[in-house]
């Protein structure tokens, strides 16, 4: 397919893809989604090799966000059975860290609920992680906070974080539909302070929320020319008391097009799947090692997702290797960008790069440059809820049309009707951060 030796050559050169290539790669076929994996793969082994780096969530903070986030099982007026807590103390938090680190996962991502920290908030936090990196030499933090004011960012770093994560999630044109309690400048505003401050940034987004074709390619480009070092891919768990609850549109191929469209675009930045993969992947989940080269390991924020056990079950049989706590994540051009600054490249989207970093005029310092972040939404989970059964089955029939974009809804095994909210497939946490019960790493 000559689009797909186009899309190669140029993520091989770090070159941008057109708009119009990237919706291509959307709108591929069923038939064809094994060359689009292989073809993406190329790039995704040009980079990275082989590796996959895992990364663990600790949920400081849980539900009773003021936010109005559509997507989000801790929004204002959720009525999503979810743990609600407030605060952990550090040592707490160190605790449920070193299950994720006992796991093999490298970084170790804090995330709180709410707007964005207060200055109090923030000394909270930095107490978390100079706890965290006390017991385990060489772990890298990653702080995702919410909205940051002025010189929060600098203290975050000064504290010992690594990077900093908040999400653009959808594109501009329609973020006002899922969200109203603040702007999609505020976002961009906020990775914009957590570059300028040296922090490794970290943004990503949803697929899966009634999106076009066009809003992901979007959002996936204003990434590129916001220059991050991680994109995390979340995939909506439509999560019951939320507003997007029926929202059942992912199947498997869908999810590994929006991937392989990300690799393209940012062929040489950390593509993370973060939350849904194990209930939209699936079975498929292995192909999507191709694609992308981080995931998280364990449970997520508000969701469980499988065995940390299988994970990593999953990486072996699938000829990967997790990433040793030794080796930088980034390729050596954005590794040693570090030296010179890195901030977002001087003018259009197609200049800029997931990570040139041509040492263009007025870049921004940054600083360690060995990727992660978090940015799981609601986040994932297998097996019904309350049962524990991370490690249940929870296969669907995909059905689409072939020739089209992939975009129908996967057609459960169970008979429900394609947009009913699946239940079955959710999994709400009960366990880790903020309870009695031990994490699932």
């Amino acid at each position: 397919m000559d689009l797909l030796n186009t899309l190669v050559d140029k993520g091989l050169r770090r070159e941008l893809p057109t708009r119009e290539e990237a919706l291509a790669v959307l709108a591929t076929s069923d038939d064809d989604v094994l060359d689009v994996v292989a073809a993406a793969g190329r790039v995704r082994r040009q980079w990275f090799g082989r590796r996959v780096k895992l990364n663990y969530l600790v949920n400081l903070k849980s539900g009773l966000c003021p936010e109005d986030c559509s997507y989000c099982s801790q929004r204002l007026g959720s009525r999503a059975d979810i743990l609600k807590y407030t605060w952990l103390k550090p040592d707490e938090a160190s605790r449920a860290a070193a299950a994720g680190l006992a796991g093999g996962a490298k970084r170790v991502c804090l995330v709180a609920s709410g707007r964005g920290p207060t200055d109090r908030d923030v000394d909270r936090v930095s107490r978390t992680i100079k706890a965290i990196k006390d017991e385990n030499e060489g772990v890298e933090v990653c702080a995702c906070l919410g909205l940051l004011s002025d010189g929060q960012a600098e203290r975050l770093r000064d504290a010992g974080a690594d990077a900093y994560n908040h999400n653009l999630n959808t594109s501009e044109a329609t973020y006002g539909e899922i969200t109203t309690t603040h702007t999609y400048a505020d976002r961009v505003d906020t990775v914009r302070k957590a570059h300028a401050a040296g922090l490794s940034p970290c943004s990503g987004l949803i697929a899966g929320m009634g999106e076009t074709d066009e809003d992901l390619v979007d959002v996936v480009l204003a990434l590129r020319a916001l220059d991050p070092d991680s994109v995390p891919v979340n995939f909506l768990i439509p999560m019951e008391g939320t507003p997007l609850a029926q929202e059942w549109h992912l199947t498997p191929q869908r999810c590994l097009r929006v991937l392989a469209m990300v690799r393209f675009v940012c062929p040489d930045v950390e593509v993370r799947i973060a939350g849904g993969r194990e209930v939209h992947l699936r079975t498929l989940q292995p192909l999507a090692l191709h694609l992308a080269n981080s995931i998280f390991l364990g449970d997520y924020l508000t969701s469980e997702g499988q065995a940390g056990q299988a994970d990593l079950d999953m990486i072996a049989d699938a000829g990967f290797e997790v990433e040793g706590s030794d080796e930088v994540t980034l390729p050596g051009h954005r590794s040693r960008a570090s030296v010179t600054g890195c901030g977002p490249a001087a003018g259009s989207a197609e200049d800029a790069g997931c990570g040139s970093h041509a040492g263009s005029a007025g870049d921004a310092g940054c600083g360690s440059h060995t990727g992660g972040g978090c940015g799981s939404h609601a986040g994932a989970g297998c097996g019904s809820p309350g049962d524990g059964g991370a490690d249940a089955v929870c296969g669907t029939v995909p059905v689409t049309a072939s020739g089209e974009a992939g975009t129908g809804a996967a057609v459960p095994a169970s008979g429900k009707v394609p947009g009913e909210a699946r239940t079955d497939l959710v999994a709400v946490r009960r366990r880790g951060a903020g309870t009695d019960i031990a994490p699932n790493a």
